[in-house]
């Protein structure tokens, strides 16, 4: 089996059990499991493939618990309206889309992740028009090689109903639930180190039925806890998120939930800006996880969730970057950073500089995201852990004057571009390269793509 050696960190984080970190640090790989951690006096001195992290800080590779990946075609549209006028003004342009669209741009997202420091990331796929499918997304995430959640999501309750899309965005229920299995069944993979898993994923309580919310649980849970097929969904993201399930439904974001069955450790949902005191209490008491996605919830003006009291209820939280239309950024650190700063001004349990610290933040992207996608084989640089390993450069000219720090230099300072990125054993990004596709020419396809995208939805 091929070896790997990444000797002389700066610093190894290896957000273990001891979270140690270590000076003069290396980290030894075997196919795809990482073999040893710890100073490189102590480690082999030689591997099939040396990576020389002299000036680098050496992280586990980040999670990325929410995205919708087809919206990087549409950055930076709808650009001043709240969640539901933004919704509105792009399901028309999201209509058009087709199956090349949303696998060059799942591969567009992924690129920006794997260069920002992000080796795991879900994906929401919620609209199906014309021969779209999920396979489209996950067969592009083969090719990039990024470790994929690919979330089957779904939109069944039109206008004509009373919920948010237009009616020719909607899918059968009947339907949903066929291809939802069909997908399970050809492509999740239950084992250790799966490259790939399935996710059931609903959209959220104004786009789908009561109906198809407890049969897409039920749906999940018939493969049984040993298979890991996961749930999630959008919930309380603003307020008028929020008026909508109590006027629909007469209760809270959090009690709709948990009257279908959608809480638990096998359960987690985005957003939860607006998760009131009971919820946070239902949540940590249920295991239900938090996918927190700070700028996307600015760039909408939905608010600040309270992480910082979830936390401290016992919550999981992971770190998502949302939807590049909403964002409109992919970019994993960067998302890590927001995290921390827009902690110190929201308020609740602890408030101030103190209410979330760089090393916090850094766990909730690592050991944080990898609990709410439900799994133990990533998250921290350990014997036995996947191989999931990034390098930062620290020889920036923004991480200057940080230098004895330079785990916090990563939040406090310039975002930075990544040097390697190794996902499952194998180098992706070396030298602040992708490895497995030509960047150019995927950036030169999006843009034609994007453009031929509004001109489509400008003709309807």
């Amino acid at each position: 089996m091929p070896t790997l050696l990444i000797r002389h960190a700066r610093l190894v984080v290896t957000m273990d059990a001891q979270r140690r970190e270590i000076d003069d640090g290396a980290v030894f790989v075997r196919d795809n499991v990482i073999e040893a951690v710890g100073p490189t006096r102590d480690l082999p001195a030689t591997a099939d493939d040396v990576i020389d992290a002299r000036d680098h800080v050496v992280i586990p590779g980040l999670v990325n618990t929410h995205h919708h990946m087809f919206q990087t075609l549409t950055r930076a549209c709808v650009q001043d309206n709240e969640l539901f006028g933004w919704l509105r003004g792009l399901y028309p342009l999201w209509a058009k889309l087709t199956p090349e669209m949303v696998g060059v741009s799942t591969q567009t997202a992924m690129a920006e992740l794997l260069l920002s420091g992000c080796t795991t990331s879900s994906d929401h796929l919620y609209i199906y028009p014309g021969a779209v499918q999920l396979d489209d997304s996950i067969e592009a995430a083969a090719q990039i090689g990024m470790r994929f959640h690919a979330a089957r999501g779904s939109m069944s309750v039109g206008e004509s109903q009373g919920g948010l899309p237009p009616d020719r965005v909607v899918e059968r229920e009947d339907h949903i639930l066929r291809d939802t299995q069909r997908v399970i069944e050809r492509w999740h993979d239950p084992a250790r180190f799966a490259m790939q898993r399935i996710v059931v994923a609903p959209c959220s309580p104004f786009s789908v039925s009561r109906e198809l919310m407890r049969d897409s649980a039920v749906l999940a849970r018939s493969f049984g806890a040993a298979h890991g097929v996961s749930l999630h969904t959008h919930l309380a993201e603003n307020e008028f998120d929020v008026a909508y399930t109590r006027e629909k439904f007469n209760c809270t974001p959090a009690e709709y939930a948990e009257s279908l069955g959608w809480v638990g450790p096998d359960v987690w949902c985005a957003h939860c800006v607006k998760l009131d005191a009971a919820g946070i209490a239902l949540f940590a008491r249920t295991g239900t996880g938090v996918a927190h996605c700070p700028c996307s919830n600015m760039r909408l003006a939905s608010g600040i969730a309270p992480v910082r009291a979830m936390r401290a209820a016992g919550v999981s939280v992971g770190i998502g970057v949302d939807g590049s239309a909403s964002n409109d950024a992919g970019h994993m650190l960067g998302e890590v950073r927001m995290a921390m700063l827009l902690q110190r001004v929201a308020g609740g349990p602890v408030q101030g500089p103190s209410a979330l610290s760089a090393r916090e933040a850094l766990e909730l992207a690592t050991l944080g995201g990898a609990k709410v996608l439900g799994r133990d084989d990533i998250g921290a640089l350990a014997p036995g852990m996947a191989a999931d390993i990034v390098c930062v450069p620290l020889d920036g000219i923004g991480m200057t004057g940080a230098q004895h720090d330079p785990l916090a230099a990563l939040l406090f300072c310039h975002v930075p571009k990544v040097a390697h990125s190794i996902v499952n054993g194998r180098v992706v990004v070396r030298g602040g390269e992708l490895t497995t596709l030509e960047l150019p020419r995927l950036v030169a396809q999006h843009n034609a793509l994007a453009g031929e995208l509004r001109l489509k939805s400008f003709r309807f």
